[in-house]
């Protein structure tokens, strides 16, 4: 994914409510959410790389991945990172255990974000700093930067986030602006000037590559819930929604 905000509460009947966007070059094959072959898993599918961007299972066990956006240094040689959400819910580690071991081996991948619950325990992951984030409870979102870094579109939508967040149309509507942002508010990845700016907006829109899916996770105690709105260059494309108890 590329815009993920979250709101963090380990405590109460709803630990975990996500709301992100996916943005991907129209030509990439995708698949929408689904439920895949094997370990229970619900989750997007990338066709060509055959990982996915965010993930949950019945048990409660949650990944999403966002890159880290920086081409000096991405390599096209290296693994795809689209395989580290599914690895962490095909697995029985603890969110702790799954990053110690992934640390030693993530040379291996271009510079990702990956967020990781186990169920109790809520971490995050930046590689390009080889951090771990334990999150306190309260409100985080995180784009192509490190986790919480205040870029415009990660501040926009936790703007709007606490205030529609018991509405899941409302949040998608959230994750639809598409306007971007003024040249002097914009971070500085390394990409070209016009692309900084169209990729400012919370929702992005160009000819080649756009926003492919907005998605909301409710992670309830007792049940769990997640709404996919996809998208083609022409516009909404189709919606998938599920819902199931947490086992």
């Amino acid at each position: 994914m590329c815009l993920i905000a979250f709101h963090w509460r380990p405590e109460g009947p709803l630990p975990l409510l996500l709301a992100g966007n996916r943005d991907e070059f129209y030509e990439r094959p995708t698949g929408p959410m689904t439920w895949w072959e094997g370990p229970a898993i619900l989750a997007g599918r990338d066709l060509r790389g055959g990982g996915t961007w965010m993930g949950v299972s019945p048990g409660g066990r949650f990944a999403a991945l966002t890159n880290f956006r920086n081409p000096a240094l991405t390599r096209p040689d290296r693994a795809s990172r689209g395989h580290l959400p599914l690895r962490f819910l095909e697995s029985l580690q603890s969110a702790t255990a799954f990053l110690d071991d992934l640390r030693a081996e993530v040379a291996r991948y271009n510079p990702f974000n990956l967020m990781v619950f186990d169920g109790e325990t809520l971490l995050g992951y930046e590689s390009y700093r080889d951090r771990v984030v334990a999150f306190p409870p309260g409100l985080h979102a995180v784009s192509n930067g490190d986790f919480d870094e205040p870029w415009p579109k990660v501040e926009r939508l936790k703007a709007g986030f606490l205030s529609h967040e018991a509405d899941d149309e409302a949040l998608l509507a959230l994750l639809q602006e598409a306007a971007p942002f003024p040249d002097e508010r914009l971070p500085r990845t390394g990409v070209a000037p016009e692309w900084e700016r169209a990729l400012s907006a919370v929702f992005v829109r160009t000819p080649t590559y756009g926003t492919r899916a907005s998605t909301v996770l409710r992670l309830g105690q007792q049940a769990i819930s997640v709404v996919e709105q996809r998208f083609s260059p022409g516009g909404p494309e189709g919606r998938s929604a599920f819902r199931f108890p947490r086992s």
